[in-house]
């Protein structure tokens, strides 16, 4: 078996020898002093872990130097696992450091049995990490990406562009079902941490006296029933994100543990004395407003504008225009995929529903109706009732309606079947019904079917 590969950056050749010495047994060695060969060494060999000091020539007493390997180690997409050891210990430099993403920081001179412990257990999670990497995706759930052409929906997707490559807190807000969620881990998704773990804490869902233990974890002994000692939310994000939906739902008590967190990114468990370093992204979401809470005395102020560096409004569905029949077709499309029904489309009745519905209960409403409908459907196309939507649903064509009338109904009918069929791709449309597109368009303003013009095939935007 092959001995793990480590990079040993020391300016220091005497202690850079011991290290290599001491290590030689269990480890793969590499070593160098200066930042340029340390970068070119990293992205060479992509050791496991990298051992780093942070005095690196030309000023060695300046943490500069080597703080600016470990970001360019992290910017580099590498997963190696950073240990810093480093004589400059100040507690603000090891703060940088894990901000950076550093897995760990020692202080010179080092015990090198703690120090060969890291490096075993960084190992071991890098191995992880690595295996995870080679299995294949998990198939997503219906709802686990952000669809839409809107501008209202744009700007969310330029936002989640924008914070992505930053550490700083975002407060995401909005109506429930909107999206929350999947805009958190969008972000999460495409910045630094994305290796690092992505965890949800909902504060409104859990019960006062027990979210304290859920977001900081507790101490064996803190309190009846605490027979073990337990990790909290919080630690468990560790080098990820910690989402924290419904946050105008937390207590005022929690609040202030929570604003000393961002301060200075320390927590203490429930029961405990001993401060604990924790460097987690946080992202928060409610759909509350806080500013009324903060009037109203619910919501601490200074929290407020500590989670809200970088705040995203996520749209209402009512908001998005013609966002509502292209989500409507995507999901339907996922539905009879996973129940394995084949439902072509929609009536032009359920179209004018879909288009005309509020929506107060927006993307979940959406995505819970097409699953409903698609169960509760009989024909090939479904319809209001299907949906369970109000709409022409009973309509049928009248028996004494004139010629004219009744070729009109079948007209727009075979039109809005054909856009859900070819979801919404025009020329598809026209050459299927055997007309022109400059006829199509004519019907289609016709018979009143909003949405031809800019459906096209069901898109995300190139971020989501």
């Amino acid at each position: 078996m092959s001995r793990p590969k480590v990079l040993i950056i020391e300016d220091c050749e005497a202690t850079r020898a011991q290290l290599q010495w001491s290590l030689k047994e269990e480890f793969d060695l590499l070593g160098t002093g200066d930042r340029a060969s340390a970068i070119s060494l990293a992205r060479e060999h992509n050791p496991m872990v990298i051992l780093l000091d942070l005095g690196l020539p030309p000023h060695p007493t300046d943490p500069e130097e080597g703080l600016g390997v470990l970001r360019e180690i992290r910017k580099s997409g590498s997963n190696s696992k950073v240990i810093v050891v480093t004589g400059l210990g100040q507690r603000h430099h090891a703060v940088r450091a894990m901000r950076y993403g550093a897995y760990d920081f020692l202080t010179k001179p080092v015990d090198l049995d703690l120090l060969r412990l890291l490096m075993q257990r960084a190992c071991w999670i890098a191995g992880l990490e690595q295996e995870r990497q080679t299995l294949p995706p998990e198939p997503a759930d219906e709802d686990e990406e952000m669809i839409g052409t809107s501008e209202e929906i744009r700007r969310v997707f330029a936002a989640i562009r924008k914070v992505a490559t930053t550490d700083v807190p975002v407060l995401i807000i909005g109506e429930s079902g909107t999206g929350k969620e999947l805009t958190a881990k969008a972000i999460h998704e495409r910045s630094l941490r994305k290796a690092g773990p992505f965890v949800t804490i909902n504060c409104g869902a859990i019960p006062e006296t027990l979210l304290e233990s859920e977001l900081f974890g507790h101490e064996r002994g803190a309190f009846t029933g605490a027979v073990q000692q337990k990790k909290g939310k919080v630690e468990y994000a560790q080098g990820g994100t910690l989402f924290l939906d419904e946050v105008g739902e937390l207590p005022l008590p929690l609040q202030v543990k929570l604003l000393r967190f961002l301060q200075d990114q320390t927590i203490e468990r429930v029961g405990g004395r001993q401060p604990l370093q924790v460097e987690a992204r946080i992202i928060a979401a409610t759909n509350v407003d806080l500013r009324d809470a903060i009037a109203h005395g619910r919501f601490r102020e200074d929290l407020y504008y500590r989670l809200g560096v970088v705040t995203i409004p996520v749209p209402p569905l009512r908001e998005r225009g013609e966002d509502v029949l292209l989500m409507a077709l995507v999901f339907l499309q996922r539905v009879g995929e996973q129940m394995r029904k084949k439902v072509l489309g929609f009536t032009k009745e359920a179209i004018q529903a879909i288009q005309t519905y509020p929506w107060p209960g927006n993307v979940r409403e959406l995505s819970n109706k097409i699953r409903r409908a698609v169960v509760m459907a009989e024909g090939a196309y479904l319809t209001p009732e299907d949906l369970d939507l109000p709409g022409a649903a009973g309509e049928t064509i009248p028996t004494r309606s004139s010629l004219k009338e009744a070729r009109g109904r079948i007209e727009a009918d075979l039109i809005a079947q054909a856009l859900t069929v070819h979801h919404g791709n025009l020329s598809r449309v026209a050459e299927d019904l055997r007309v022109s597109r400059t006829t199509l368009y004519g019907l289609l303003k016709k018979y009143g079917i909003r949405g031809g013009r800019r459906l096209g095939k069901p898109v995300t935007d190139s971020v989501i």
